[in-house]
């Protein structure tokens, strides 16, 4: 692992799918089980072995920052009663990385968050991960498209196989086969299409390793769909021209993602988080199985 690699997790977004909640509550700190959402995220980035990491925040995320840092008075108290399991818990968010914070400013969409993160990633390869997409960490993700992308000098894309009747909620990548199983060569993307227009069911997951000549593409790039800068269309450049920065691959993620960006696979994704762990899962799974024949 390339020890200057970066991550950038842009969370400025108003998570209005999830209001009233998140009126005063940035949407990445909504609990998945019993942590923010984008620790997660965090930790998947440090488990990848980088510990330098960015995030693009909106107005009203403080409560971001604060969730990183030390709360010297929870800490002492738990320490007072002797709570060392919930202490532990309280400071590894704490010691996981160094975490940074920028504004957004304007909320021109994907493609301008990840442009406000240039001063910081300077002229280094850097990882971009998405709050909504969870990544179970028995299934890497991320360390995969950094090795494929330090092999082949690439922009890597995480790509993953949805039924086609879902296509139109993603990024699609027109793709051709490489000599590894996991790996594609994307000759197109195309942001949303419809299932008729869509060249393959290979959906854009909120995981991606780019290379620095993303930034001076993303200044150039006119509002597309939604009249925001969309990061896809940036990355559909670079697909069509292999001569600025490379090849645009694409690494197919077999594993388990769960998506907290809308409400029903918000509650799924919990459900199945908490069922996969050994303090919860077992009466969980029972109260499931005992309220399952009213339903």
């Amino acid at each position: 692992m390339d020890a200057r690699i970066k991550a950038v997790i842009p969370a400025a977004g108003l998570g209005t799918r999830f209001l009233p909640a998140t009126k005063a509550m940035p949407k990445e700190m909504l609990p998945v089980v019993d942590k923010p959402a984008i620790q997660y995220v965090v930790e998947e980035a440090v488990s990848a072995g980088i510990d330098d990491i960015l995030v693009i925040v909106g107005r009203n995320k403080n409560a971001l920052a604060n969730h990183f840092d030390r709360v010297l008075e929870l800490e002492h108290t738990l320490e007072q009663k002797g709570d060392h399991k919930k202490l532990s818990h309280v400071t590894a968010a704490s010691a996981l990385a160094d975490i940074f914070f920028v504004r957004q400013g304007d909320p021109k969409g994907l493609g301008h968050a990840v442009l406000r993160s240039r001063k910081h990633v300077g002229d280094e390869t850097f990882a971009v991960m998405l709050g909504d997409d969870l990544i179970d960490a028995r299934d890497p993700l991320l360390s995969r498209m950094v090795e494929v992308s330090q092999t082949r000098s690439a922009t890597v894309v995480a790509l993953m196989e949805v039924d086609p009747s879902q296509i139109h909620l993603y990024g699609c990548a027109d793709v051709e086969a490489t000599d590894e199983d996991d790996v594609v060569t994307i000759k197109a993307l195309v942001e949303k299409p419809s299932a008729d227009d869509a060249p393959s069911n290979l959906a854009i997951i909120g995981r991606y390793v780019l290379k620095p000549e993303i930034f001076d593409i993303l200044e150039q790039t006119p509002p597309g769909k939604g009249g925001e800068i969309q990061l896809t269309d940036a990355l559909a450049t670079l697909a069509d021209d292999e001569q600025i920065a490379g090849p645009v691959l694409g690494v197919i993620f077999r594993g388990r993602r769960y998506d907290t960006g809308d409400r029903l696979d918000y509650l799924k994704s919990s459900l199945q988080l908490a069922l996969d762990r050994d303090d919860l899962g077992p009466e969980l799974a029972a109260w499931i199985r005992d309220i399952a024949p009213t339903l």
